[in-house]
């Protein structure tokens, strides 16, 4: 992966995150989900790391995914 064709365009909580995903999984694009805590859980670690998942997409499908992303957002606003 060349970090510099990979554009973040979401950070915050691990459930949105995870809806997010799969809307953008459903239309095709594969993002690459960063997630500093989960990574350093796994190391053993975890409980002096507190941080969010980010959300990063190949620059080529930013347009659709953006739109995901605001989609989301929206719906997560309204429904609380």
């Amino acid at each position: 992966m060349n970090d510099s064709e990979y554009i973040k365009i979401y950070t915050g909580g691990t459930i949105i995150v995870q809806v997010i995903k799969q809307r953008l999984e459903d239309e095709g694009i594969n993002p690459v989900i960063k997630d500093e805590t989960e990574s350093g859980r796994l190391a053993g670690f975890g409980a002096s790391l507190i941080g969010q998942p980010e959300v990063y997409v190949h620059e080529s499908e930013i347009a659709i995914a953006t739109r995901i992303v605001e989609t989301v957002r929206g719906e997560l606003e309204t429904s609380e």
